[in-house]
């Protein structure tokens, strides 16, 4: 196992809690690192600077792992994984991996039945569908882009109100007093 998959790993273990469809999490103790006599490293600043923007919620690894605990309580969790695989995707600096990448990501997320199916519109959906017959690194933003917007509009204002979150910003308060 790679050193970045032992550490996704250990992240979802540590956040384990956060994946139940309860929307709610009394004991936080499950996302404190694996070491004991170490804090996990989200202060309740950084947690409340989650509610400034999306943008800034995705750019936490916590954030993303919460907001990932959330969408799964609402079965949409296939919309963060697009964005995700999408921004991971423009990393990609081998052509033959591109092709191959591409052609994952679409049947996995954007072709009509995906397993993981995201909710865009046919045009965008057909755009990319031409788009990834010539890959580029660009083939996914205009889809990703709906993702992203759809998440922004609809889920994430959801996560702001929901018990999840509120009883994430208590916990990590709790452990500053």
């Amino acid at each position: 196992m790679r050193t970045g998959q032992r550490q996704n790993k250990g992240m979802r273990t540590r956040l384990g809690c956060l994946s139940h469809k309860s929307d709610s999490c009394s004991d936080f103790t499950a996302i404190l690192p694996d070491k004991p006599n170490r804090a996990l490293k989200l202060s309740t600043e950084e947690a409340t600077r989650w509610a400034d923007s999306f943008d800034v919620l995705l750019s936490h690894k916590y954030g993303v792992a919460a907001f990932r605990a959330f969408l799964k309580t609402e079965f949409s969790e296939e919309n963060l994984e697009f964005w995700l695989a999408c921004e991971e995707f423009k990393k990609t600096r081998s052509t033959a991996k591109l092709v191959s990448k591409a052609h994952r990501i679409f049947e996995e997320f954007v072709d009509v039945q995906a397993p993981r199916e995201v909710n865009i519109d046919f045009q965008t959906r057909e755009a990319t569908r031409k788009n990834i017959q010539e890959p580029s690194l660009t083939c996914f933003d205009q889809a990703q882009g709906k993702v992203h917007s759809l998440m922004e509009k609809d889920s994430y204002p959801r996560f702001l109100r929901s018990k999840m979150y509120l009883d994430l910003l208590s916990q990590s308060q709790r452990r500053l007093s």
